[in-house]
């Protein structure tokens, strides 16, 4: 990768960058009374074989073992006169353990020096204390220079002025801030982040210091800088055990944190102190979870790769392929949909029992979750064909992206045609930590846009490899969006890609604010994509809450809140709740296609009683026993 491509590559995002240099070596032997820059020279192989474990976990950057292998810090030490070899042979260790399935960036950390009060021509020998090991190692072949865990903005501005001059590569300018959201000096994450971006800067962010916790509130000050940022949090504070500082964060920890990072929009996530290669593996599957970054694509549909003269059947048209289909095309007719989960273990009467007086009231079809929350529950299409047999109702099965390899996702949606479970909405899925299994392997060897074409290709009768199917499925797809993303331009551009790999309508996270809803309809109207808006009657003032607070992409508005509080919980609170939904419901109708209601905790009630302001209600011989 040439400095050219990485400055593209961190634009698009994201990236996972490695963990710690410093405590793998001391982990592995390596005693703190040596300086781990030494190891360049004494233990190279050590040293390439940990970043080669990096690069194993998935790692897609590491940083060169040079923090500490400026001059000054160096002839503290006695080895001055190593500067240059120092420097060389740790991108030559980094290169070899890179190979082409990563890109190496020079660490370039601070002089150790108190930085208050210097004369100008001190300040002039520390800038080329700085601009003598850039150039080593930007002669050397770096793909970027990293600059980090600055805790003194001056000496920042003055390695940036040193080494701009010296690469139209990316500069990037990591802090060290502590539990007061300031440096040591007293500079908050804005104002960090807006002088190092005048000071030459390519990159802003935080390293070190402080735990994944800390430097997400570090990065949600950074992020409206509109710049790309970094974040490479230390595994929180170390705690002494037998003799040495451990380090307390876990590598699922770290996952659950880098999700949340890559969904607020951080360009790159890896990791600093007390990091191993398995915290960057745990990141490297959020990653993979999160998909592909902010890629522009084509809103025309993508052709599917077919082998050389290998004919390709035209498309089950979309209207023709299911009931739901056929609704959704047509211009007449409201579709609703409504869930209705499996069960957590093997009883399904409730869900069933459900189904049959949602489609008595005149429900369209129900979808079904796949392993919501991490869950373990029935498999979603086993309850779909129950609900078949026993109702006669159609289902939209979700198919989420978290539990099956590449083999396997392709073998169950291969299944599902033949079982006429043709309506699928593709998820990527929450991570196990968040459910019963948190030790769970996660798999997402695709993400929801690659599982979006895959199954656009079975529909042209194409597997993954471009062969042949024998035949075509006729697959009605749906996808995922969320109006009130954190990172809205974000959640623009994957559901831009999300059509262009195949997708065909819409289910939107729960929206309780029409102003939200509003602008994500304005700024999706070019997609030219029917949309379900989704509706969730609030159960309490406590359920509110939670869904605020502690669900990404969910944001209800303070008035919303307010009103829950009034009634707190129990039967008011929930009919307060299917007031807030019905409001929503009436705002929108004219404005989407069809509303996908998930009714709190199995009260399938709540949500014909939310479909009640638009002509629905619950059949008579229903009435008894569902109404709360």
């Amino acid at each position: 990768m040439s400095v050219h491509d990485f400055r593209e590559r961190i634009a698009r995002g994201p990236l996972v960058f490695d963990g710690a240099m410093g405590t793998e070596l001391y982990r592995r032997g390596h005693f703190i009374n040596k300086p781990f820059e030494g190891a360049n020279l004494s233990d190279p192989g050590l040293v390439e074989r940990i970043h080669a474990e990096y690069v194993g976990a998935g790692a897609e950057v590491i940083e060169t073992n040079t923090f500490a292998a400026n001059r000054e810090k160096l002839r503290r030490v006695g080895l001055e006169a190593d500067h240059d070899a120092l420097n060389r042979a740790a991108v030559a260790i980094a290169r070899r353990a890179a190979g082409d399935r990563a890109a190496v960036v020079g660490a370039i950390g601070p002089t150790g020096t108190k930085w208050g009060g210097l004369r100008a021509d001190q300040r002039e020998a520390y800038a080329a204390v700085f601009a003598d090991q850039a150039r080593v190692l930007i002669e050397a072949g770096v793909d970027a220079i990293a600059l980090e865990t600055f805790s003194h903005l001056a000496e920042l501005e003055v390695a940036l002025a040193a080494i701009r001059p010296l690469t139209s590569g990316v500069i990037l300018a990591l802090g060290a801030f502590t539990g007061n959201l300031a440096t040591a000096d007293g500079v908050t994450p804005g104002a960090f982040g807006r002088a190092a971006l005048a000071a030459g800067a390519d990159v802003i962010g935080a390293n070190c210091a402080e735990g994944p916790m800390e430097l997400y509130t570090i990065a949600e000050h950074l992020a409206p800088l509109r710049a790309p940022v970094a974040i490479l949090p230390n595994a929180g504070y170390p705690k002494p055990v037998d003799g040495r500082m451990i380090y307390m964060a876990t590598p699922e920890y770290f996952g659950v944190f880098a999700r949340r990072f890559f969904k607020l929009g951080v360009a790159a996530v890896g990791g600093c102190c007390g990091t191993s290669p398995d915290h960057v593996r745990a990141m490297a599957g959020a990653r993979r979870m999160m998909g592909g970054g902010a890629v522009k694509v084509e809103l025309e549909r993508q052709a599917p790769v077919t082998q050389e003269n290998q004919p390709v059947p035209s498309l089950v048209p979309f209207e023709a392929r299911t009931p739901l289909s056929e609704k959704i095309a047509s211009s007449t007719g409201f579709v609703v949909s409504v869930e209705v989960n499996p069960p957590a273990g093997l009883d399904v009467t409730k869900a069933v029992e459900g189904a049959a007086m949602l489609k008595a009231a005149g429900v369209d079809v129900v979808n079904i979750a796949d392993g919501p929350r991490a869950t373990v529950r029935m498999s979603n299409w086993s309850l779909a064909l129950k609900i078949r047999e026993a109702v006669g109702m159609d289902a939209i099965v979700h198919v989420c992206m978290r539990d099956r390899n590449l083999l396997g996702l392709q073998s169950d949606i291969l299944a599902f045609e033949a079982l006429g479970l043709r309506n699928v909405v593709i998820i990527t899925g929450d991570p196990p930590k968040m459910g019963d299994y948190p030790d769970a392997t996660a798999v997402f060897d695709l993400d929801s846009i690659g599982a979006i074409r895959m199954v656009s290709n079975f529909n042209a009768g194409l597997n993954l490899a471009g062969r042949a199917l024998g035949g075509q499925t006729s697959f009605v797809i749906a996808c995922g969006a969320e109006p009130a993303a954190l990172d809205y331009d974000r959640e623009l551009r994957r559901l831009e890609q999300k059509v262009a790999a195949g997708a065909e309508f819409i289910m939107t996270q729960p929206v309780y604010d029409p102003d939200v809803l509003e602008r994500f309809l304005r700024d999706i109207e070019g997609f030219r994509i029917p949309v379900l808006v989704g509706l969730m009657p609030l159960a309490s003032s406590r359920n509110a809450e939670f869904l605020h607070n502690e669900v990404p992409g969910m944001q209800i508005p303070q008035r919303i809140r307010e009103r829950m509080a009034r009634f707190d919980k129990g039967a008011e609170a929930r009919a307060e709740g299917v007031r807030v939904a019905q409001e929503m419901l009436q705002a929108v109708v004219g404005r989407v296609r069809g509303a996908y209601i998930m009714p709190p905790f199995g009260r399938y009630e709540a949500a014909i009683e939310v479909l009640e302001v638009v002509g629905y209600e619950i059949p008579e011989d229903y009435r008894e026993g569902w109404r709360s």
